[in-house]
């Protein structure tokens, strides 16, 4: 698989590209099959479909890897938070976490369990998927769920869950240790049913100020990196922590990939962490609209890594409002650009 050689770091013959969200609203494939599902939570519940939107951009666009189809918020749903999806307000906690006493009516064990439509979907993907092309299988990292479970819905300033952060942080570390234990179970059964590598994604990385970071994100995420690289050396490790472009020197870890967010520049990526971790990324996902943009934005990400350890994303999801033919364009224009 080039890509799984890619995140080891091994040479490839071109740079293997593939990108966050591409299983999505942008594809009229994908709106189908979500039309036929009823709701989000119910395309993420089942089984068949999920793996059918999984696999579409591998058909659709060519990409080297397929990430599973799911939701980071299905965790602490099935450890017993309520949640819905509301239009133009997205994901919703009915109950979110105030206290240690709404901490401990979480159930670890029962959530991981619940979650076997998952590891399902991870099984018949792997069956149906070229053998050729990776899976990618990936949670939320334990500070962007915590968020999500303190808040109860997204947030542009995160102040219920900084204030918590600095009145009583040993709450939140108790929320934190309790997903990252649910989140080593979970990525351990996704890798167990089929994952060929796993990304952690970190989208409210750039929420903390540099303390905060490396006290309440950063710890946690090595952790469940180390605990999964013992138990899985083979399974290459994505971490994704969005917008710490500051504190990039003092990022280390047991992982393999680094992914890179559109507003890190590549070159600075390159000079902190290149020596140590393959890099992915970081194309700024709007050039998408713009075949002329897209153009400029490979040459230029390719001029900084060629003959460096590169995967090529972007550096954010897709947007819903991309043309598939300009997706397409980008795949192939990676994949012929970079071609040795």
């Amino acid at each position: 698989m080039i890509f799984i050689d890619a995140c080891l770091g091994k040479k490839t013959p071109y740079t293997p590209v593939w990108m966050m969200r591409q299983a999505g609203r942008y594809l009229p494939e994908y709106m189908r099959v979500r039309g036929e599902a009823g709701d989000f939570l119910s395309l993420c519940k089942d089984v068949e479909r999920a793996c059918e939107v999984t696999l579409q951009p591998v058909d659709i666009l060519g990409v080297d890897a397929a990430i599973l189809f799911s939701d980071i918020l299905v965790v602490p749903m099935e450890m017993g938070m309520d949640l819905r999806f509301e239009a133009g307000e997205g994901p919703i906690f009915d109950n979110p976490i105030k206290s240690q006493a709404d901490l401990d009516a979480l159930n670890v064990e029962k959530g991981v369990d619940n979650l076997s439509y998952v590891y399902e979907a991870v099984k018949m993907i792997r069956s149906k998927l070229d053998p050729s092309k990776a899976l990618i299988g990936f949670c939320g990292a334990p500070w962007t769920l915590a968020t999500y479970m303190i808040e109860g819905k997204g947030t542009k300033n995160y102040a219920v869950s900084k204030k918590m952060l600095y009145s009583n942080p040993q709450l939140l570390h108790a929320i934190l240790r309790k997903i990252t234990k649910a989140l080593k179970v979970y990525m351990s059964r996704q890798i167990e049913a089929g994952a060929n590598a796993v990304q952690i994604f970190d989208s409210w990385a750039q929420a903390l100020e540099e303390s905060a970071f490396f006290e309440f994100s950063w710890p946690y995420i090595k952790e469940l990196c180390s605990y999964l690289k013992e138990k899985y050396p083979h399974i290459p490790i994505i971490v994704f922590p969005k917008g710490i472009s500051a504190y990039l020197e003092k990022i280390d870890g047991d992982f393999d990939v680094f992914g890179v967010d559109w507003s890190t520049p590549i070159e600075l990526a390159k000079e902190k962490l290149g020596s140590k971790y393959v890099l992915q990324g970081n194309m700024e996902p709007t050039r998408l609209y713009d075949k002329d943009a897209i153009d400029v934005g490979i040459d230029h990400i390719y001029s900084v890594m060629k003959n460096s350890r590169h995967i090529f994303n972007l550096g954010h999801g897709i947007l819903p409002d991309i043309p598939v033919e300009n997706a397409k364009y980008f795949i192939k224009s990676v994949q012929k650009r970079t071609k040795s």
